[in-house]
């Protein structure tokens, strides 16, 4: 079936330097390397964040926050669909992390580990290769009640990253999303990959 959404359609050059903590890819002919989180500096009371979405359906997203990699390849906690790194909004501690295939996959899990966020978090997600057939109605509540606009209309293969919180407090949302679209996709089937990067308020009762 040559529309399944993870068949293998590039070569992949899987070297993994260990000193530098950077992966190379070959990526439709061109070669780039996903460095390490870029440095972010904030103002008192802020995290920094950087969110990278998958490139393809070979290069896995990467979320980044206070400048340490929190999702990502070295970390064996990214994957295809949606990824999602959840925090605590006062402390910044990573209180969990998971991604969930929206290809082959069930969106149930996802819904599951949305509904038990606690308030006072922050979420941080990432699309990789296909973010949106099992994306149901249920789901994209919850994430739009997290603060996402874009969720409404993220569709197949579609590009989308997102920083919001679950509950009031949590005020400032970041948000970028790139529609797949044949005529101007960077690589074959697929958008370019995005980013984004800044600095979010911590949690404060």
């Amino acid at each position: 079936n040559t529309q399944h959404a993870t068949t293998p359609a590039v070569a992949l050059m899987a070297s993994r330097d260990f000193v530098e903590s950077f992966y190379k890819y070959d990526l439709f002919g061109l070669s780039f390397a996903v460095s390490p989180c870029p440095t972010t500096i904030c103002p008192e009371n802020h995290f920094s964040f950087f969110i990278q979405s998958g490139a393809a359906n070979v290069v896995p997203p990467k979320i980044c926050f206070r400048n340490e990699l929190v999702l990502g390849v070295a970390k064996k906690n990214a994957g295809v669909g949606i990824n999602v790194a959840v925090l605590n909004g006062k402390t910044g501690e990573l209180l969990k992390s998971g991604h969930y295939d929206m290809w082959a996959g069930d969106v149930k899990p996802l819904i599951d580990f949305l509904k038990v966020i606690e308030k006072g978090s922050i979420v941080l997600m990432a699309s990789f290769d296909e973010p949106a057939t099992k994306l149901n109605e249920e789901a994209r509540k919850l994430i739009l009640d997290m603060g996402s606009s874009m969720i409404k209309t993220v569709g197949f293969r579609d590009n989308w990253i997102f920083v919001g919180g679950k509950g009031a407090n949590v005020q400032s949302t970041f948000e970028k999303q790139l529609k797949n679209d044949q005529g101007k996709n960077k690589y074959d089937g697929w958008p370019e990959l995005i980013d984004i990067s800044g600095c979010i308020p911590k949690y404060i009762a």
